[in-house]
């Protein structure tokens, strides 16, 4: 089995569809999203249109939970919710129940896929005490998964449950121990902030119990083109370079 895991797209087209031709080329068994798939950038419709034909199993994420109308942008910040606001006009209604469907959490095989903490879609999973916090969370699921995908922060990252939590380096791939349980994330597709702006994914090949994380060059620049005749914020063009700050919604 080789699955394709998939985060935060934030509505970008471009970065979405490199990333599926990509994946399109290693003989993935199915593709995994962990949710926002809308919010901040132009294509939204476009975006939820192409996880419903490739047959993604996705989470909701933050975004798409208050893009739907389930809850209020009160945690968001000011492009967040200029974004959203902007995203709610545009959804079509068939996208918009799309979304208001979406499980904020699943368990698939032996892995928990969920946005942000196991428990909490809104909440980052940034380091050591998150990732315990989440560890004993995902000991007490039913199945006792050992392996849980998130997202939320735009940032690839391993923690390890190992003798005390641990965080693996800047590796392209990580090799797993089943007597190890794992959280990871596998970066965003549409907008990351590890100041790396190509898009990130990750493969997990469970017949050789390995990640291997990917990144992808896409035009960035129609997706910017695309942001500013929207009439939403330039900030939201710019950071697709500069790619963003850790930890802002």
């Amino acid at each position: 089995m080789r699955i394709a895991v998939l985060a935060d797209i934030h509505a970008n087209l471009e970065a979405l569809e490199a990333v599926l031709e990509r994946i399109s080329g290693l003989h993935v068994t199915g593709i995994v999203c962990l949710g926002d798939i809308v919010g901040y950038n132009a294509n939204p419709n476009e975006c939820v249109d192409l996880i419903k034909s490739n047959d993604i199993t996705c989470v909701a994420g933050n975004h798409d939970v208050v893009a739907s109308g389930i809850e209020d942008p009160v945690r968001f910040n000011q492009l967040a919710r200029i974004a959203i606001g902007w995203t709610r006009e545009h959804l079509t209604d068939v996208n918009r129940q799309f979304l208001e469907k979406l499980p904020r959490q699943q368990q698939i095989h032996d892995f928990m896929t969920f946005h942000g903490y196991i428990h909490d879609t809104d909440r980052y999973l940034f380091n050591a005490d998150d990732a315990r916090n989440n560890f004993q969370l995902l000991a007490g699921l039913a199945g006792h998964p050992w392996l849980g995908f998130f997202g939320h922060t735009h940032v690839k990252t391993v923690f390890a449950d190992e003798n005390g939590i641990k965080e693996a380096g800047p590796a392209l791939e990580v090799s797993l121990s089943p007597a190890t349980r794992y959280l990871i994330n596998p970066g965003s597709v549409g907008q990351p902030r590890d100041l790396d702006p190509r898009a990130s994914f990750l493969i997990y090949d469970a017949d050789e119990s390995r990640i291997t994380f990917h990144r992808v060059e896409y035009d960035i620049q129609s997706c910017q083109e695309k942001i500013l005749r929207a009439g939403l914020p330039t900030r939201l063009a710019e950071r697709l370079v500069t790619a963003g700050l850790r930890g802002s919604l």
